[in-house]
């Protein structure tokens, strides 16, 4: 059946069919939770063993509940340094990737949401590696303005700092564009997917809105069945490279939901200078529950330095260009988590390495491998920033996805990261956080930058925009 069929199909069921409906599922008679799923992954070339990620792994388990499927762009691969036909094929990597480059102020106004959101996403308790995407977090926003009418979409607006819906369509799209890579050298692929109840009519001009400006799939089939989960599942492994396994096989929709958006972010790259491996030593890592011994790579180059009034911080280049990552070392006596309440950590991590107290010397770095995960609820940080309309089935307004129904709330938001380091590359989700006297100024020529206490950090794009944030509290499990 092609997409445009089944669309009329659902526009047509009449009163009678949903009434019947009703009554063969009882559950839906009250309420109808609207469930998000958030999750993040970005991993190390060498954890993935330098395999390109592909983009889609059509399994019969999801075409048979497809709607419509994803179309992403297609762009060269980065070339062999050592192939014949290298300025040919580099000339044509140069072009994909400028198809996607966006014009300058493309992001302007996101900054206030990045700051609320990291500051928000990573709150919990001292001691726990935390770390969140809040651009994973700003694209599930984005799907649910779509489906939402009157206040509970002027809410979500509000959080993103646009005026209209016309707005954030305009910025989501060059947001989406501008963080896409898929070349085989560096992987950032932002998904999303729309899972609707078999029984219920939807809107089919709002799924054609989420498939041009985010991308997004969307599957129809029976909430509460196994094979919807499964299906389910299988795109949340696919998007995230099988590196969030563990956590989405507990993920299961129910037989109460009428509809389930998902949003994920995946990334690889390597580092654009490797740490070398014989460098590599075990050292103490000064936890706050007691010392710990892992693994420390070391490096000693020219590079910039950067001081706050509570912090240090120095930054790693990704190869070609594809972002850098921040680590924010806390000042001696200052925990990580007062961080998150200091309003110069939010700028540096939104800097870009635009900062004014910096100074280029020789850095000493050590720096502990880690692969840390993170799961959370974002449901009541979500109404901490101020959308709440969505969460109450009383004000909540679902009328552009679905006109007839009644009491449609979210009832869950899951936002799960993995993050991880290694010589060769980088994984990271963390952001820190932390308040304290201030640091001054290097030494002139030279200094040594021991990550040897919890910190912070933050995996931006090459425009800056914070990928992943987390903190890391224990580098070892």
């Amino acid at each position: 059946m092609k997409a445009e069929d089944l669309y009329e199909g659902m526009e047509e069921i009449d009163d009678d069919v949903l009434d019947r409906s009703e009554k063969n599922k009882e559950k839906k008679r009250r309420r109808k939770p609207l469930w998000i799923v958030g999750t993040a992954a970005v991993l190390a070339a060498a954890v993935l063993g330098g395999v390109w990620f592909r983009t889609w792994n059509r399994s019969w388990v999801l075409k048979a509940y497809a709607i419509e499927e994803a179309s992403y762009p297609e762009m060269a691969h980065y070339p062999n340094e050592y192939s014949l036909t290298f300025d040919k094929d580099y000339d044509a990597w140069r072009e994909s990737q400028k198809a996607l480059q966006q014009e300058p102020g493309y992001a302007d106004g996101l900054e206030p949401f990045f700051a609320a959101g990291i500051r928000q996403f990573l709150s919990g308790e001292p001691g726990e590696n935390r770390a969140c995407s809040p651009l994973n977090v700003y694209f599930a926003l984005g799907m649910l303005a779509e489906l939402t009418g009157g206040n509970s979409r002027q809410q979500i607006l509000n959080l993103l700092g646009v005026d209209s819906i016309e707005s954030l369509r305009t910025q989501a799209q060059a947001v989406w564009k501008a963080h896409y890579c898929n070349d085989g050298a560096t992987t950032s692929i932002l998904a999303s997917s729309l899972w609707l109840d078999e029984d219920v009519a939807f809107t089919p001009s709002t799924m054609e809105t989420l498939a041009k400006t985010y991308y997004a799939s969307s599957y129809r089939g029976e909430m509460g069945s196994e094979e919807l989960n499964k299906a389910l599942r299988t795109w949340l492994n696919t998007q995230t490279g099988g590196l969030l396994e563990e956590q989405i096989q507990d993920i299961a929709l129910t037989d109460e939901m009428i509809m389930a958006l998902a949003t994920t972010i995946y990334f690889q790259a390597k580092w654009d200078s490797e740490f070398n491996e014989s460098n590599t030593t075990e050292e103490t890592f000064h936890a706050a529950d007691g010392d710990i011994t892992c693994d420390f790579m070391h490096s000693s180059a020219d590079g910039a330095y950067y001081w706050a009034d509570q912090f240090g911080a120095v930054g790693r280049r990704l190869e070609n260009g594809g972002g850098s990552m921040w680590f924010l070392l806390p000042d001696e006596g200052v925990m990580v988590e007062d961080l998150l309440k200091d309003p110069q950590t939010m700028d540096f991590i939104l800097s870009n390495g635009d900062w004014e107290n910096g100074k280029r010397l020789i850095v000493n770095l050590s720096l502990p491998k880690f692969d840390i995960t993170s799961q959370k609820d974002l449901a009541e940080d979500l109404q901490t920033l101020g959308i709440t309309d969505v969460f109450d089935a009383v004000k909540s307004d679902f009328s552009p996805m679905t006109p007839g129904a009644k009491e449609i709330f979210v009832s869950t938001v899951q936002h799960d990261v993995r993050v991880a380091i290694d010589e060769e590359g980088v994984t990271a989700a963390a952001y820190t956080v932390m308040a304290m006297s201030g640091a001054g100024a290097p030494p002139d020529d030279e200094i040594d930058f021991a990550l040897d206490r919890p910190f912070l950090f933050a995996l931006t794009s090459p425009d800056g925009l914070p990928l992943f944030v987390g903190i890391v509290h224990q580098p070892v499990h």
